[in-house]
């Protein structure tokens, strides 16, 4: 409309620019040859010079009609544009097994703490199974949001790439069994029972979280579950089966020290699990599904995760003061500071725009990553720090 008003516009001074030039030329003519042959000259420059305004005004009219039409689908073209290979990427959700590596890393590192010994092919086996139930998890997951209508503008979805829901969901069942397989064979092997108990929990808790007929994500308590299973279930019973592997079967106790630290990688895992509802509320307020930021809105979740931030920290240093986790964990845990402001800054800044705010969750994988890394870092370093006091 907007165009077409600024065409016709500049089309009626055009024409009035071209009736004014002939009737001067016609007055012109009327006068001395030599007058008249200069006065030409002029008047036929000024007229070239409105005929190229009226084309640039012309063009800049169509421009801007243009621009504002597809602004209105910018949204849609970048979604269009995004490459198979991001898709591919975004579907495999490589930076998230950070939460299969991180509880093994730390459970790993506190029981060396406590024993002084590291048993590495009972870390790899862990390692190896962990993975297959994180892949069971993404998977089950991707299978039941496109079952609940949650992924069906999700192009990034497993199911969606692939086109099969029941082959995703065989392969899923698969990886669960052999990643439980292998849990409970390192457990055996190590003679520790208890463990098994703790790994069956964390499980449990993955299923009721997204499996039918409970799927507890739908009513907001994602967030618990995750902390459960990936802090206190998971990062103590990888600590039991280390543990267990260099002292007396199921004689091997519980610590304050693996205690506070699973409640710190509960935290940062939760956090994940949280910022990647941002960029899914719209989509989860259509099939009823009750997130937190459905709840809450992302306003105030933004403010929650800086709350979240601020309390992780504080949770550090009341540990470190309590004297349940060695200052050396507090020590190099505080360098991760900048990646958390750097999360709170990021969420408060884009919590509106569902284009950037996706990537806060891989802001967090980084925080859970190297605030994981710098925990089990800490515990090992106090190790070595003990013994070399003891031997002088």
């Amino acid at each position: 409309m907007a165009a077409t008003f600024c065409n016709l516009t500049h089309a009626s001074l055009f024409l009035n620019n071209q009736l004014t030039y002939f009737k001067r030329c016609h007055l012109v003519s009327k006068s001395s040859k030599c007058t008249s042959t200069s006065m030409e000259k002029v008047l036929h420059r000024r007229f070239q010079l409105q005929t190229r305004q009226h084309y640039h005004l012309h063009v800049c009219c169509a421009g801007e009609a243009e621009f504002s039409s597809s602004s209105s689908t910018f949204e849609d073209v970048v979604d269009q544009d995004i490459s198979m290979e991001t898709l591919i990427w975004r579907a495999i959700k490589l930076p998230i097994y950070s939460v299969a590596l991180v509880p093994l890393t730390v459970g790993s590192a506190a029981a060396y703490l406590q024993t002084g010994i590291f048993s590495a092919k009972c870390y790899f086996v862990l390692l190896a199974s962990s993975v297959l139930v994180i892949t069971w998890l993404n998977l089950s997951n991707d299978v039941y949001d496109f079952d609940t209508g949650v992924d069906k503008n999700k192009k990034e979805s497993v199911v969606n790439l692939v086109g099969s829901r029941t082959g995703m969901f065989v392969v899923a069942y698969l990886c669960l069994a052999l990643g439980f397989v292998g849990l409970t064979w390192a457990a055996v092997e190590a003679g520790n029972v208890r463990s098994v108990l703790f790994l069956t929990c964390a499980i449990i808790c993955g299923y009721i979280y997204q499996c039918p007929p409970f799927r507890l994500s739908y009513h907001g308590l994602g967030e618990p579950l995750c902390f459960a299973a990936f802090g206190p279930f998971a990062t103590t019973a990888f600590y039991l089966v280390q543990g267990s592997a260099s002292s007396t079967p199921n004689c091997f106790l519980l610590s304050g020290t693996v205690f506070s630290a699973s409640i710190l990688v509960g935290f940062t895992t939760s956090l994940i699990l949280f910022c990647s509802h941002f960029h899914q509320v719209d989509g989860d307020k259509e099939v009823g599904k009750l997130s937190p930021l459905v709840r809450l809105g992302t306003e105030r979740g933004a403010e929650v995760v800086k709350v979240a931030i601020f309390m992780l920290y504080a949770l550090l240093v009341a540990f470190g003061l309590s004297k349940t986790l060695p200052l050396t964990c507090i020590f190099l845990c505080a360098l991760t500071l900048p990646i958390g402001n750097l999360v709170v800054r990021f969420v408060q800044d884009n919590h509106k725009d569902k284009n950037k705010i996706f990537m806060a969750k891989y802001f967090c994988v980084r925080l859970h990553a190297l605030f994981g890394a710098a925990l089990a870092f800490g515990l090992v370093l106090a190790r070595i720090v003990n013994n070399r006091v003891l031997l002088r």
